[in-house]
């Protein structure tokens, strides 16, 4: 069983930053690559971004490339998404998810576990 919590998420001003965070349990995180997505209200969820177990690959969604940067700390069980340069249409609730494999991917529907989300909201 894992267990995804994220925190960080709060209420800013246009070209402000934050950074979450998602704190994992279970020993299979230093081997499982890990996503961020989001959903704004009446959307779909998308992907945001992802890094594999290593941290040495990462892939962004073309809206945040060059603004938003994924990391992870395997001795703490955690990865992050450092957000820069926020927009309004950044505002949604950002999810966490693990992937079972080593690499990640922009489809949500290879990710088994799933955190409980966290608001941003970005205002003009």
């Amino acid at each position: 069983q894992v267990q995804l919590v994220e925190s960080g998420g709060g209420l800013v001003q246009a070209g402000d930053s934050l950074r979450l965070s998602c704190a994992a349990s279970g020993r299979t995180f230093r081997s499982s690559a890990m996503g961020w997505f989001r959903q704004a209200p009446g959307k779909e969820r998308e992907f945001v971004a992802t890094i594999s177990w290593s941290g040495g690959s990462t892939y962004y969604t073309d809206s945040v490339k060059g603004r938003f940067t994924i990391s992870r700390d395997n001795a703490k069980n955690t990865v992050y998404l450092q957000m820069n340069s926020l927009k309004p249409e950044d505002t949604a609730v950002y999810y966490c998810a693990r992937r079972a494999y080593g690499f990640g991917s922009r489809l949500s529907y290879e990710y088994d576990y799933w955190g409980q989300g966290t608001q941003v909201t970005v205002s003009s």
